[in-house]
């Protein structure tokens, strides 16, 4: 452990003084002697900052030095913390590095100031990333020291641990990008990567597969506790389990897309751990439905589909010709309902409307086809509690949205237990005239006279005045007829009623109404009122008003029409 510690702060110090060499103002030589190089003023600020950066990094070196000198002699608790600490540190060196080479991978390749730097790079980028292999090896070690340590632990010491110990996880995924890192400033240097990038994929690699066993392991022990947690609902320590495997499983899928991107950035193949990423919803980006990746979660989907339906398929198909069994059975079930309740309906002592049997046969008729397609449902595997629970929030949800409709639904009620009218009725609502055609609960169906059909909503209906014409049995046909003031009232009043009693249609009950009404500016005015059942009263209006105007014709009645007399004046006075 001391060797390697004092092996890392050497390297530290070699990158200080490759810092200060970088810092110092170069000059070259000509041939007329030595000229001092101006350089760039956006060089001059990247230099002043290197030289500030220059002095956090020394006070950090000289921490380093002191506290690896002193590590080995403190307790393993204590050694610990400092051996975290200097890992810390040492990342903010590395950065340092990844700026140097930044800056020297932008000057020309036949700069000199280039030229120098590199030559330097190339022993200190070695000894870097042989210290960040030395690092991991340290880490994985510690790691499987503490993990080892963790049965004697519990309650908040086990928490604790662990928690170190998944830093310290993390601190070994760092060292992995710092190596990427180390690995793509080679390449910007032109320099060979091919040995470390090797090495570097082994051990990304091994750390990817090691991730993918616990997430399938973890995956599968999830869905076998969650399996059981629907038998034991109560289960108390089985849920506080089941939540600590999904963070795990969690994590541990978070781990495998930061691997992932860092074989990406080597320009190696992750599609086999990109493949896992995608079964578990991880890793979705537009670039990955182009790439291998996508094209190998795809072969894996489909070789896993064609394996569940080589081995399911015999249940499969006896849950699906269940399935249809079932449908096809409710479904003669339900006309049997509508059947049923029609029937009872006629039965019924109760005065009900048609309308009303027609919705409750379909009702009943819908009722019975739900029940079918829940029954249906749970033989093809689908649980009904949860589908039921999502019913009832999502009918609060549509409720709340649908207001107007559900005032629909309550007028329509109303109608149907009110009954204002019925199928067949000749109605006059909302400035609609028509036929009552059908009706639900939503809305009304009236067809107009010239055969137009309207849909007129039921909160309109009910909120406003209802004229139900054809309600009653009889109806009384109101007619009037004017003759000239030189006719004979008692002749014309037999003349009517002689015609209105020779009408096969007009009721003898309740008897019709001849009266004098009025005397007009032109006419003398009666009104006939007859009464006819309602279904005959359009014909009885107009063979009454047919057959009136023709006997007063033949009886020399005259039926008068405004006239208007017009006196001419001559200038003589004399009139015409």
């Amino acid at each position: 452990m001391q060797k390697s510690v004092k092996s890392f702060t050497l390297i530290v110090l070699k990158i200080m003084l490759l810092l200060v060499f970088y810092c110092i103002p170069l000059t070259v030589a000509s041939d007329e002697g030595e000229v001092e190089v101006a350089v760039d003023a956006n060089l001059d600020s990247e230099k002043e900052a290197l030289r500030s950066q220059l002095a956090a990094l020394d006070r950090d070196i000289r921490v380093l030095r002191r506290l690896s000198g002193q590590v080995d002699d403190l307790p393993r608790q204590d050694r610990e913390a400092v051996l975290f600490r200097l890992d810390e540190r040492s990342f903010k060196v590395f950065q340092a590095l990844d700026q140097i080479i930044r800056l020297t991978a932008q000057l020309s390749a036949e700069d000199t100031q280039r030229l120098e730097i590199e030559g330097r790079l190339r022993e200190d980028l070695a000894d870097v990333s042989h210290s960040t292999f030395t690092r991991i090896a340290s880490l994985d070690k510690r790691i499987a020291e503490f993990k080892s340590e963790l049965e004697s632990f519990n309650g908040g010491q086990l928490i604790a641990r662990k928690a170190y110990v998944s830093s310290l996880e993390l601190l070994r995924i760092q060292y992995y990008e710092e190596q990427v890192n180390i690995i793509e400033g080679r390449k910007s240097l032109d320099m060979s990567t091919d040995a470390m990038q090797q090495r570097v994929q082994g051990l990304l690699n091994l750390y990817a597969e090691t991730l993918v066993g616990k997430i399938q392991f973890a995956g599968s022990a999830l869905k076998q506790m969650r399996h059981s947690l629907e038998s034991e609902p109560e289960n108390s320590d089985l849920d506080a389990t089941i939540k600590n495997f999904s963070n795990l499983h969690e994590q541990y899928l978070q781990r495998l897309k930061i691997v992932s991107d860092l074989l990406q950035r080597l320009a190696l193949d992750n599609s086999a751990y990109t493949s896992v990423l995608f079964q578990q919803g991880k890793g979705f980006s537009v670039s990955d439905f182009k790439g291998p990746a996508f094209q190998g979660f795809l072969r894996d989907s489909w070789r896993t589909l064609q394996k569940s339906m080589v081995k399911n398929s015999p249940d499969i198909v006896f849950r699906l010709l269940m399935f249809i069994l079932v449908i096809f059975i409710f479904r003669v079930l339900s006309r049997l309902a509508r059947r049923a309740t029609v029937a009872a309906c006629e039965r019924s002592s109760a005065d009900l409307s048609l309308l009303l049997k027609n919705t409750l046969a379909s009702v009943s008729s819908g009722t019975v086809m739900v029940v079918g397609l829940l029954m249906a449902l749970s033989q093809i595997g689908i649980s009904l509690g949860p589908m039921l629970a999502g019913l009832g929030v999502a009918g609060f949800v549509v409720g709340f949205a649908l207001q107007d409709t559900l005032s629909n639904f309550a007028a329509g009620g109303m109608i149907l237990i009110y009954r204002p009218y019925d199928v067949d009725d000749f109605v006059e609502v909302t400035g609609a005239s028509g036929l009552v055609k059908k009706m639900n609960l939503v809305s009304t169906t009236i067809t107009t006279f010239d055969n137009q059909t309207l849909i007129v909503p039921n909160s309109k209906i009910w909120g406003d005045v209802i004229k139900n014409v054809t309600a009653e049995k009889v109806r009384r046909v109101d007619l009037e007829f004017g003759i000239g003031y030189g006719d004979d009232i008692e002749h014309a009043e037999r003349v009517l009623a002689d015609v209105v009693g020779g009408h096969d249609m007009v009721l003898k009950s309740p008897e019709a109404t001849i009266r004098l009404h009025s005397l007009g500016d032109s006419s003398v005015n009666f009104i006939v009122r007859p009464w006819a059942k309602t279904g005959d009263y359009w014909k009885v209006h107009s063979d009454l008003t047919r057959e009136i105007k023709m006997r007063f014709d033949k009886e020399g009645i005259s039926i008068p029409f405004p006239q208007r007399d017009v006196h001419l004046y001559s200038e003589g006075g004399a009139t015409s």
